[in-house]
């Protein structure tokens, strides 16, 4: 096959470039932002790319975004998300593109030399190559994405508040309700949240990630 390989770490890029042309593949290009990635693609023509979620100038999800990029303009390019990290924003986006052609593998996870290149083959061959905890988090976010769509407009603006670390009196004062109103909507953000009392879990906190998740 050929590969282009996107990782901004020299020295893991250097690695992978080794494992994948000991096993008799050609890595056509192996760069280090998302910039060069797409550029690469367009020039190479590769069969696959490997692709980091974080990368320069921001390391926050330029690689998922390119890689989204790709998908429209080079459908043939089988696309492997290689990464610490599992980022539901973007990765949803480039699944949903098309059903093919597309992986997502965790590096902590990855057991073996010969499951990373078995996931390049699939992917490039128009199959599919997903971590067990990416379609977790996948699964996680779409329930809260509907959950929250159930809130009303004004389980919204409570919510809203609470991300921004208010108090159930300060939301109070600001939405001009009793402050049994506000413990109301809490609740109810709560049971729709699917978030039950919990000795262990602050269900502020988790349903305020919810709703910065989305």
């Amino acid at each position: 096959m050929r590969i282009v390989i996107a990782e901004d770490a020299a020295v893991i890029r250097a690695g992978l470039a080794e494992i994948l042309a000991d096993r008799g593949h050609e890595v056509v290009a192996a760069v280090g932002d998302a910039g060069a990635l797409q550029a690469a693609v367009a020039d190479c023509k590769p069969d696959a790319a490997v692709v980091d979620v974080r990368m320069p100038p921001g390391y926050t999800d330029e690689g998922l975004r390119a890689a989204i990029a790709i998908r429209r303009d080079h459908p043939a390019v089988g696309i492997l998300m290689f990464s610490q990290y599992v980022e539901t924003r973007y990765a949803a986006d480039l699944l949903a593109a098309r059903p093919g052609g597309i992986g997502y593998l965790l590096k902590d996870r990855v057991a073996n030399v010969a499951e990373f290149t078995d996931a390049i083959a699939r992917v490039a061959a128009g199959g599919t190559a997903l971590d067990p905890e990416v379609v977790v988090g996948l699964l996680n976010a779409s329930r809260h994405a509907s959950a929250l769509g159930a809130l009303t407009a004004r389980e919204h603006d409570v919510l809203a508040l609470m991300a921004e670390g208010r108090s159930n009196t300060a939301i109070a004062d600001r939405l001009a309700v009793s402050g049994r109103a506000v413990e109301k909507h809490i609740s109810n953000i709560f049971s729709k949240l699917g978030l039950p009392p919990s000795n262990s879990d602050h269900r502020r906190v988790l349903a305020v990630l919810a709703y910065l998740g989305t």
